[in-house]
């Protein structure tokens, strides 16, 4: 068949066909002469090609823009997630009326360290005595280290009361509370969850919290999840800044890290 012959929708398959018969020729050609070639010629041309691609991603990186937003009720899910492993129900061996032995409620704590210390309220947790502490992971004994007047206690966690308890926690990510600006959320997380609107510090560089009994010893977070400090008993101070009780721990850590002399 001549090629005069050939229509116009022909001509354009016939043309293609060539141009997929070049480039495949080309590609076989740059390859074998690349092989050849020495590497002074050779790896500045591959720069040029990788430097070219990385433009093209930049450049069509630009053009992808994602808005995410972000609604508060999520970052209080997400902040109470981060720290329900971390939070302890405190209870405290004593006696009833009848001499019976029984364990009362002494509000709640939260974990420190990663030994196993919890910070829990000093005015429920103010001396040596037999103490439990639970959360999901199961039931264990505590028992007393040390109290600080500025209204904290700290009780390290035992052996378990049972064969199902396995000790499992976190310890949270401490927050700075001098980084916080006047109204932003503060969560409170103790026998229910609060919140309030952090209206600044005050002479102490602490805050001022409503704290309900059973909210004594609840752990004080920002939207973040991070933790700004401890509530306490209504009954005196009604907070303990998360610095204060490091403060106040880190020489704890240090003395029982020290070898002990026989």
């Amino acid at each position: 068949m001549d090629i005069k012959d050939l229509n116009k929708s022909q001509l354009i398959l016939l043309a293609v066909l060539l141009s997929f018969v070049t480039s495949i020729a080309t590609g076989i050609t740059t390859v074998t002469l690349m092989q050849q070639a020495p590497a002074s010629f050779t790896v500045p041309v591959n720069r040029v090609i990788q430097q070219t691609v990385e433009k093209i991603q930049q450049v069509e990186g630009k053009t992808i823009t994602q808005t995410v937003i972000v609604k508060e009720e999520d970052l209080v899910v997400d902040a109470i997630a981060k720290n329900k492993s971390a939070v302890f129900s405190i209870t405290r061996e004593t006696t009833d009326f009848d001499g019976k032995f029984i364990e009362a409620y002494a509000g709640r704590g939260f974990a420190v360290s990663k030994d196993g210390i919890v910070v829990a309220d000093a005015s429920l947790v103010p001396d040596r005595a037999v103490y439990y502490v639970k959360n999901d992971s199961g039931k264990f004994k505590a028992d007393f280290v040390s109290t600080d007047k500025a209204g904290f206690s700290f009780i390290k966690i035992g052996d378990p009361v049972d064969e199902k308890s396995k000790l499992a926690f976190t310890v949270p990510v401490f927050g700075d509370l001098e980084k916080m600006k006047i109204g932003q959320k503060i969560l409170l997380m103790g026998g229910t969850l609060s919140s309030f609107i952090f209206e600044g510090l005050n002479a102490n560089k602490n805050i001022d919290l409503s704290v309900t009994k059973s909210n004594a010893g609840g752990v004080v977070l920002n939207l973040d999840g991070e933790v700004l400090g401890i509530a306490l008993s209504p009954d005196g101070l009604s907070f303990a800044s998360i610095k204060n009780i490091n403060d106040v721990l880190n020489p704890l850590k240090t003395d029982s890290a020290k070898p002990k002399t026989p």
